[in-house]
C-alpha cells in the first residue's frame, strides 16, 4: 500500500510538472489588432474602389452607379455645412448645373465593427462657386453598411483643409499620407 502511495504521489508531481512546463511552452496571445488596417490591407483595397466608383460616377455624371454607391438613407454633410440627402445627390447630379466638378478620393483608413465600416481619408474636389472656380481639398469620414452583397455608403461628412496663403510656412511631406493619425503609424 505504501508503494502505491508513493507511485501516486509520484505521478501527481510528474503531471503537475509537465502541465507547468506545457504552460510555459505555449505562445504567448498575439498582440491585439490595431482598429484600423494598414495600406496594404485588403479593406483598404476594397472600400479605395468603392470610392473610386463613387468619383467615377460623380465625374461623369452616372446616374445608375451613384446609386448603387449611395443608401436609400444617406445623408451627406458638406465642407461648407449643406446636408444633403441621397435624392437631392442624385438631382444635383442629373440638373448638371456645375459641369466642371471632379473628385478625386483616397482611403487612408478603413475600421470594420460587423456590418458597418468607416473609411477615412482625402479627397481633392474641383468645383464651380458662384461663377469662380474652387479647387478644394480635405478629409472625409465616410460609414458605410453591409447591404445586398456590397457596401452602400449611409453617411457622409468632408471637411475642407485650410489654405495656406503664406508660401514660406508651407511644410513639404515626402509623405504618402497627408494627415496624421494619433497613435497609428510614426509618432
Amino acid at each position: 500500500m505504501r508503494i502505491n502511495r508513493l507511485v501516486a504521489g509520484f505521478s501527481v508531481f510528474l503531471l503537475s510538472f509537465c502541465s507547468a512546463v506545457a504552460q510555459n511552452l505555449v505562445a504567448p496571445p498575439a498582440a491585439p489588432q490595431t482598429a484600423a488596417a494598414s495600406a496594404e490591407s485588403p479593406a483598404i483595397l476594397e472600400f479605395q474602389k468603392i470610392e473610386d466608383a463613387w468619383s467615377t460616377a460623380m465625374n461623369t455624371r452616372d446616374q445608375y452607379a451613384l446609386e448603387l454607391v449611395l443608401s436609400p438613407l444617406f445623408i451627406d454633410v458638406s465642407a461648407g455645412g449643406d446636408i444633403t440627402t441621397r435624392n437631392q445627390q442624385l438631382a444635383q447630379l442629373i440638373t448638371g448645373e456645375d459641369k466642371t466638378l471632379h473628385l478625386e478620393q483616397k482611403v487612408i483608413t478603413v475600421r470594420m465593427m460587423g456590418d458597418i465600416a468607416v473609411a477615412n481619408g482625402t479627397y481633392q474636389m474641383h468645383h464651380k462657386a458662384g461663377t469662380a472656380q474652387v479647387d478644394e481639398k480635405g478629409v472625409f469620414t465616410h460609414v458605410f453598411e453591409r447591404a445586398r452583397g456590397g457596401w452602400m455608403c449611409i453617411n457622409s461628412q468632408r471637411t475642407k483643409l485650410p489654405e495656406d496663403t503664406n508660401p514660406k510656412h508651407k511644410k513639404q511631406s515626402g509623405e504618402e499620407n497627408p494627415f496624421h493619425i494619433p497613435f497609428i503609424g510614426k509618432g
